[in-house]
C-alpha cells in the first residue's frame, strides 16, 4: 500500500511541476490488417482500437490479459494473477462469442471458449493489437459474434538479443529471451519465456512455459507457438467452495502462409494447425476422484484474394477446417466447417463516401448452413471528421462443452440451437494530430442466446437458449497527445454503457453472458519528462448488471539506462480494492513487479 501511494505521489508531482508547450506530435497512421482488405485506420467504417508497441511499453501491465483489461468495451474476467486463467468478452458478449487471432490465424476452440486465451503471447513478442468491436462474422466467420482481437507479432528489423528478468509479489518470478536475426531478405524471431509463482492465496500457485518462432523465408511465413500452463484453481470453476481444483493446459499453433502479388490481385494462402490439451482435476491430490482430459485438434486451410479494379477493392476468401475432439467426459466428436467470404469496397464522391457490402456463408457438419450478410458505410466530412455505420448478422454454433459436458455442478444440453444476432452500430470519429475522439452507439438483437442457468441455488448449472435478448449501449473514447518540453505525453479516457433486456427471463440465475458490464470507465496517463524516466498511471471503474462495482488503480515507472538497459517497477491495484470478476474468485490486492531488461543490437 505504501509503495502504491509513493508511486501515485511521484506521478502527480511530476505532472504538476512541468508547464505544457504548444508543440504538436506527428503520428504515423496504422494500417489495420485483415485477411483480405487492409485499410488505414482512418478509412475503416467500424469501431477499431489499436494498441501500439509504444502503448505496450508505457503501460502498467505485465501481461497481455491485463493490458486488454484497460480498453473500454472489453471485459476480461480473470481468475488470479498474470491472466493465468481468463475469459474474453466484448460489448456484453461472452467468451464463446469473441474471436482471438494471432497474425490473422483464428485461435477459437470447439471444446470451449475458456481456452481462447490459453496461447496469449508475451508482451515482448507483440508489435500491436487490433480490436474490432461489433459484428465481425462477415470478416472472420462464426465466433466473431461480438468482436475480434488480432495480435500482430513483432517484425524483425535488426539483429538483436533481449533478456528480461522480473520478480514480484507472491514469489512471482518471470524470465525470457528473444533473439532476432536478419538473413538478407529473410528473418527469424525466436522467443522463450518461463514464469512461476506461489500464488496469492491457497492453491493458486502456477507455472507457465511458452515459445514463439516466427520465420520469413523467401515468400513463405511461419508462425509457431507453444504454451504450457499449470495452476491451482481455487474456486475457479464449479462452486467457489471447491478449493482444491487443478488444471494443466498445453496449446500449440503452427501456421504457414504465403503471398503472391499479381498485376491487379493479391493471393494469400495459409495452412494451420492448432492443438489444445486440457487436464482438469476436481481434487488436486486425488486425480482418480474426478478427472477430465480433453484433446482438441483443428486443422485448416484458407485462401484469401484481393482484387483491385476501377470499381474498388474486392475481397474473396475460403476457409476449410476440421476439428477433432477426444474427451473422457464429452466423448469423441468431429466437426467440419467451410466458410466462404465475399466483400467489395467502393469509394465515391472524391473518396469521401465508402460503402462495403459483404457476406460470409458458413457450413457446419453438425448444424445448418448459415449466411452472415453485412454492410459498412462511412462518410468523411473532412480529413479529421468521419461518420460511419454498419449492420450485420452474426452466428455461433454451440461448443462441445455447451452440448455434452457432465460434471458435479454442471450439465450440457445436446438439444441446443445455434445463436444468431442482428447487430447495428452508428459511430463518429474525429482524428487530428493531437486529438482522437470516437463515439459509437450499438444495438444487438440476439436469438437463441446460450448461457448456463439454474432455477435454485442448489441446482446444477445447465445450458439453455434464451429466445430473445436485446443489448444496447454507447461507447466513447478520447485520446490527447501533447508535448511537455521535448517529450510526448498521452492522456486517454474511455466509457462504455451496456444494457441487456432479456425477453424470456424465467430463470433465477445465469452464469456468464447475462452479467455484463453496465458501466465501465477507463483512463490512462502516460508521462515523460526526461530521457531516462517515463511514468504511467491508470484508473478503472466497473459496475456490473448485478450491481457489483469496484475501482482499480495501476501505475508504473520505467527507467531507460543507456540504450541497452531498462528497469521497470509496475504496481497493480495499489489501493487494495476488494473485488471479483467471475465465479466469486477474489482478485489479488496490491502487488508489484520489478523488471530488468537488457538488449544487444
Amino acid at each position: 500500500m505504501r509503495l502504491g501511494l509513493k508511486l501515485l505521489i511521484v506521478l502527480l508531482t511530476l505532472n504538476l511541476s512541468v508547464k505544457a508547450q504548444n508543440d504538436t506530435i506527428k503520428l504515423k497512421e496504422v494500417l489495420v490488417t485483415s485477411n483480405r482488405i487492409t485499410l488505414p485506420f482512418s478509412k475503416i467504417s467500424k469501431t477499431i482500437t489499436v494498441i501500439t508497441s509504444d502503448d505496450i511499453i508505457k503501460s502498467a501491465a505485465t501481461n497481455t490479459t491485463d493490458l486488454l483489461q484497460n480498453i473500454t468495451g472489453i471485459d476480461i474476467r480473470r481468475r488470479g494473477i498474470d491472466g493465468m486463467q481468463s475469459d474474453l468478452y466484448i460489448r456484453g458478449g461472452n467468451f464463446d462469442q469473441t474471436l482471438l487471432l494471432i497474425d490473422g490465424v483464428k485461435m477459437d476452440d470447439a471444446q470451449t471458449g475458456h481456452h481462447t486465451m490459453n496461447a496469449i503471447l508475451s508482451l515482448d513478442n507483440i508489435e500491436r493489437i487490433e480490436i474490432i468491436k461489433g459484428p465481425a462474422a462477415r470478416i472472420y466467420g462464426q465466433n466473431a459474434f461480438t468482436g475480434a482481437i488480432n495480435i500482430i507479432t513483432k517484425k524483425v528489423e535488426v539483429n538483436s538479443l533481449a533478456l528480461n528478468l522480473n520478480y514480484g509479489s507472491y514469489e512471482n518470478k518471470k524470465g525470457g529471451i528473444i533473439v532476432t536475426q536478419k538473413l538478407n531478405e529473410n528473418s527469424i524471431l525466436a522467443s522463450v519465456n518461463y514464469q512461476e509463482s506461489d500464488g496469492y492465496r491457497f492453491n493458486t500457485d502456477f507455472s507457465t512455459f511458452s515459445t514463439l518462432i516466427k520465420a520469413d523465408f523467401n515468400n513463405y511465413n511461419l508462425t509457431s507457438t507453444y504454451t504450457e500452463r499449470k495452476f491451482g484453481a481455487n474456486g475457479f470453476y464449479a462452486s467457489p467452495s471447491y478449493e482444491n481444483q487443478y488444471e494443466e493446459m498445453q496449446t500449440s499453433l503452427v501456421a504457414i502462409s504465403s503471398k503472391y502479388l499479381l498485376s491487379n490481385a493479391i493471393i494469400k494462402p495459409r495452412l494451420y494447425w492448432r492443438r489444445n490439451q486440457d487436464t482438469y482435476l476436481l481434487i488436486r491430490d486425488e486425480p482418480s476422484y474426478y478427472r477430465n482430459l480433453h484433446i482438441s485438434n483443428k486443422i485448416g486451410a484458407e485462401t484469401n484474394i484481393v482484387l483491385n479494379s476501377k470499381l474498388g477493392k474486392t475481397g474473396v476468401g475460403l476457409d476449410v477446417s476440421r476439428v477433432f475432439l477426444v474427451s473422457n467426459n464429452l466423448g469423441n466428436h468431429n466437426r467440419t466447417a467451410i466458410t466462404g467470404f465475399l466483400e467489395h469496397r467502393l469509394e465515391l464522391l472524391n473518396n469521401k463516401l465508402d460503402i462495403t457490402p459483404g457476406i460470409a456463408i458458413g457450413y457446419y457438419s453438425d448444424f445448418d448452413t448459415k449466411a452472415f450478410p453485412g454492410l459498412d458505410i462511412g462518410y468523411k466530412f473532412s480529413d479529421k471528421i468521419k461518420l460511419y455505420g454498419n449492420i450485420g448478422y452474426t452466428y455461433r454454433v454451440p461448443t462441445f462443452t455447451d452440448l455434452y459436458y457432465v460434471g458435479p455442478t454442471t450439465i450440457g444440453n445436446s438439444e441446443l440451437e445455434p445463436e444468431s444476432a442482428l447487430s447495428e452500430e452508428l459511430g463518429f470519429k474525429y482524428i487530428s494530430t493531437n486529438f482522437q475522439i470516437d463515439v459509437a452507439a450499438f444495438n444487438r438483437k440476439s436469438d437463441d442466446l446460450i448461457d448456463w442457468t439454474k432455477d435454485n441455488v442448489d441446482d446444477k448449472w445447465e445450458t439453455r437458449n434464451f429466445s430473445e435478448v436485446i443489448t444496447q449501449g454507447v461507447e466513447t473514447s478520447f485520446t490527447y497527445n501533447f508535448n511537455l518540453g521535448k517529450y510526448n505525453q498521452k492522456l486517454n479516457f474511455g466509457y462504455t454503457f451496456i444494457d441487456d433486456d432479456i425477453k424470456d427471463n424465467n430463470v433465477e440465475y445465469t452464469r456468464y453472458s447475462l452479467n455484463s458490464i453496465k458501466h465501465q470507465f477507463t483512463s490512462g496517463f502516460s508521462t515523460k519528462f526526461s530521457s531516462v524516466l517515463s511514468q504511467y498511471i491508470s484508473y478503472k471503474y466497473v459496475e456490473r448488471t448485478d450491481g457489483e462495482s469496484y475501482n482499480v488503480v495501476d501505475a508504473s515507472i520505467v527507467a531507460n539506462l543507456k540504450e541497452e538497459f531498462e528497469v521497470s517497477l509496475k504496481a497493480n491495484n495499489i489501493f487494495n480494492a476488494e473485488y471479483t470478476e467471475t465465479n466469486l474468485v477474489p482478485m489479488p490486492k496490491g502487488n508489484v513487479m520489478l523488471g530488468l531488461k537488457y538488449r544487444i543490437y
